[in-house]
């Protein structure tokens, strides 16, 4: 079973990610990637759907041109969880 992440749980996991923020609206984490042109930020769309269909677990995202903005939150639990973070640490290793 899936569980939010709270307290001492919560602050090492996010401490495990580099580049992804806090959610200031709501419980998620946040990350913005920047691509050449519109064709690579798709390219690494396509390549995240792929990944989130293996890991199950899949992202919000806004894409404009050449920026997509993703966020993880899991929907089951109201807020973070560990699936949130591994999916963060996969997408990280595409780019």
């Amino acid at each position: 079973m899936v569980e939010r992440l709270t307290g001492t749980a919560r602050t090492n996991a996010l401490q495990t990610l580099a580049h992804w923020t806090e959610g200031e609206e709501r419980d998620a984490i946040y990350r913005r990637f920047s691509f050449a042109d519109f064709n690579q930020a798709w390219g690494f769309m396509s390549r995240v759907a792929l990944l989130a269909e293996k890991h199950d677990h899949h992202p919000e995202w806004f894409n404009v041109y050449n920026k997509v903005d993703v966020t993880l939150s899991t929907h089951d639990v109201g807020g973070l969880s560990l699936r949130d973070i591994a999916l963060a640490k996969a997408i990280d290793e595409l780019v």
